[in-house]
């Protein structure tokens, strides 16, 4: 293959893009257009090419060059490197031995996924990558049709929230309510409920209903909404919502973590 490319690279902008922790700056890579975000192991990248996304370039490890994936990866890119050279290189090992730099696209209207959904999940404020990648494997699996995120929620194409995920960030269908936390705040449940979704509060309060109430159940449009790793949804989401819900546990337990909550909560939803 004549884009193979062997160290010695030199300055290369292409080898730039995978090392360290560069996530904010890979965004805004094309500002003001969107930006970059790496995928990695075979599985995530053909995904992502089955997806329509498009390669910028590659890192592979000398023995993943039998990976037929490189087929089509033929007009990008390819930077050959042993373990060593990437652990020195990047500062990491390399998960699955291949990487690969594609381009974003445009985050989508969250209009858009109303229009079909009808079970969803919405994050507030969710800030661990690890978690909110684990929420979207989830959701691919027991069907949930959509995934909505505050603005202060991690990014769902975080190389840790897609490696977590499994990829699967790319078939959830999934999009920002606004690009503040103030307008998610202020608008985030109107906007549901104008959807025509009832909206339900994961929260520990005495008034409260079980997840599997006959009530949630027969809902029609349903989003239930999940609150950040260390504080809960805010008060303002709680009161603004049409009812408040909490998983049963057992006594001096009070909490769950977020996506260990999530799943649970999208098993009820979606049985």
């Amino acid at each position: 293959m004549s884009n193979l490319i062997y160290p010695p690279f030199g300055e290369n902008k292409d080898i730039e893009m995978y090392v360290g922790n560069r996530e904010v700056r890979l965004r805004r890579y094309f500002e003001p257009e969107p930006g970059v975000f790496i995928a990695e192991s075979h599985n995530v990248i053909e995904l992502a090419l089955n997806q329509g996304f498009q390669p910028m370039s590659a890192v592979v490890l000398e023995k993943r060059l039998d990976d037929p994936l490189l087929e089509r990866l033929d007009h990008v890119p390819v930077y050959v490197m042993d373990e060593e050279l990437v652990k020195e290189t990047f500062g990491y090992v390399l998960p699955g031995g291949i990487s690969c730099a594609m381009r974003r696209r445009d985050n989508q209207d969250y209009r858009l996924i109303f229009e079909n959904a009808k079970r969803i999940i919405v994050l507030e404020n969710v800030e661990n990558p690890t978690n909110v990648g684990a929420i979207f494997r989830t959701a691919a699996a027991l069907g949930v049709e959509a995934v909505l995120l505050s603005a202060g929620c991690a990014d769902p194409m975080y190389r840790r929230a897609m490696r977590v995920a499994v990829g699967n960030t790319l078939l959830v269908p999934w999009a920002y309510v606004g690009k503040t936390e103030t307008y998610w705040q202020e608008k985030g449940v109107e906007i549901l409920k104008d959807a025509g979704f009832t909206t339900v509060a994961m929260a520990l309060r005495n008034d409260n209903l079980c997840i599997d109430d006959p009530v949630l159940k027969g809902q029609e449009r349903i989003a239930i909404i999940m609150g950040n790793e260390g504080e809960g949804l805010t008060e303002s989401t709680i009161e603004a919502c049409d009812y408040v819900a909490k998983i049963p546990m057992a006594d001096g337990v009070d909490s769950l973590n977020v996506a260990v909550a999530a799943g649970l909560v999208m098993w009820e939803m979606m049985k």
